[in-house]
């Protein structure tokens, strides 16, 4: 992967001085290997944090100027090719911005980055429970040739990490996935359940979920009329507001400790999926640190 220049989230006047003074650390990971479509998504956080210059500071539903929550943006992580190893040098690199009085957000590269950084996290909250946005149940055991790709995440946290786990968003998997779902009785949101004038279905969503949650979207989740720039894009996707409310929601209700946003891949000429990744990071903020 191209090594990128530094880029801090909103820009340098935001830049909380020094880590330790950060509410909000801000992880990139320049990450892809073995994508099942297009590609694109290891450049994927040098296109969110050069998005978010653009955003305005001023969060339009809370009136939150979100860069007065201590923002600290650090060196961007660029693991080996080798998946395994990848995973425990992304595991690694969490951990050392892992802080009780501190929210880690990480951009990705491909969803494979959500198993190191999951595994970092439950080490700090062992009653951590997992919500993924996505199109995909990520349940192969195996695809690509590895185990580590991001077509098997949930599957490793599920039985590596044994994490709970709650997906929303869901609407395309193999029969492989479908009777692991049958098997250990799991219960997705699907896509085509979840009415866009009709939140009661978020309800069950923090029902579901331990009191500690890490909230991984990948852009996908999201229709790709509103986020077209993703290596799997999958007609029937949440609404943007959709992912706003549950966010709000989950954040009200739970401790959201971390996130992370991944598989956004550059369009040329456009700048729509970038910009929309950015200000859902802005929400992530908003609604979840305490």
């Amino acid at each position: 992967m191209t090594q990128k220049s530094f880029i801090p989230f909103g820009g340098e006047a935001i830049q909380a001085g020094e880590l330790e003074e950060a509410r909000v650390v801000v992880l990139p990971i320049y990450y892809e290997m073995a994508p099942s479509f297009g590609s694109g998504a290891g450049e994927g956080p040098y296109h969110l944090l050069n998005a978010s210059f653009e955003l305005e500071c001023l969060d339009e539903e809370t009136l939150t100027d979100w860069r007065q929550l201590g923002i600290h943006t650090v060196a961007g992580v660029f693991p080996t090719q080798d998946p395994e190893k990848a995973v425990e040098e992304i595991e690694a690199a969490a951990g050392r911005y892992l802080a009780d009085d501190r929210f880690l957000f990480s951009v990705g590269g491909d969803h494979a980055i959500t198993i190191g950084l999951s595994r970092a996290v439950a080490s700090r909250y062992p009653d951590l429970g997992v919500l993924q946005l996505d199109a995909h149940l990520d349940l192969r055991d195996h695809w690509n040739g590895s185990r580590y790709n991001h077509a098997c995440v949930m599957r490793r946290i599920a039985e590596d990490a044994k994490l709970p786990f709650v997906q929303v968003g869901i609407r395309s998997f193999c029969p492989e996935e479908f009777d692991y779902i049958k098997a250990h009785h799991l219960y997705p949101f699907y896509a085509h359940n979840l009415n866009p004038s009709d939140n009661s279905w978020m309800d069950d969503v923090v029902y579901a979920l331990p009191d500690n949650v890490y909230i991984t979207i990948d852009l996908d989740g999201l229709d790709p009329a509103i986020v077209p720039g993703t290596g799997t894009p999958v007609p029937g996707g949440l609404a943007y507001r959709q992912v706003v409310e549950l966010i709000k929601k989950v954040g009200a209700e739970k401790n959201v400790v971390a996130a992370d946003i991944n598989e956004l891949a550059k369009i040329e000429g456009s700048v729509v999926s970038e910009f929309t990744a950015a200000k859902l990071a802005t929400k992530l903020f908003v609604y979840c640190v305490k």
